[in-house]
């Protein structure tokens, strides 16, 4: 089995946001691989890594950072793969993270979830995929129409709780 998306991350203090996309890829049965590697630390890896994921089968590649957050932007720079960047809430709330991510020059595009959003990352590098694969489309379907059936079954539940001044 080959990984068609990669999960990188700064550090495995990043694990605990990052593991939802990972979660909700073996969920769609989606082959991924994770690392860690960091554009200060290993900037070598992170080019070996950027220049090669194409060639290596990799179709998406979902980067989280936090702090100074350059990580997604700089294997953007390195490869045409798409690259999704999570911003990670390390310091200032995340916002740092954010509009580190989110403000690339022109010709750098990193598309950007919300602060800790790995796996909306996730439902949206299967999206990318889904494009040119139907049975991925079929699973992405069947995995929204269950997200509308928990709220239904949500405010069926919100019936049932009692105030004296509730109208439904």
């Amino acid at each position: 089995m080959k990984p068609v998306v990669s999960i990188i991350m700064g550090s495995t203090s990043d694990l605990k946001v990052m593991e939802k996309a990972a979660i909700f890829f073996d969920e769609m049965e989606i082959p991924f691989e994770i690392n860690a590697l960091s554009a200060h630390r290993t900037p070598e890896k992170v080019e070996h890594f950027a220049k090669n994921a194409a060639a290596n089968g990799i179709k998406v590649i979902i980067a989280g950072a936090g702090m100074a957050a350059h990580l997604p932007g700089v294997i953007a720079s390195m490869t045409s793969v798409p690259v999704i960047g999570v911003p990670i809430n390390a310091s200032l709330d995340g916002m740092d993270a954010l509009l580190a991510i989110v403000q690339m020059p022109p010709g750098i595009p990193v598309a950007t979830v919300g602060i800790n959003g790995a796996l909306n990352a996730g439902i949206l590098a299967a999206q990318m995929i889904a494009t040119g694969d139907e049975a991925m489309m079929r699973k992405l379907v069947v995995y929204k129409e269950a997200l509308k059936e928990k709220i239904v079954k949500a405010n069926e539940e919100l019936k049932e709780i009692k105030f004296r001044f509730k109208t439904n």
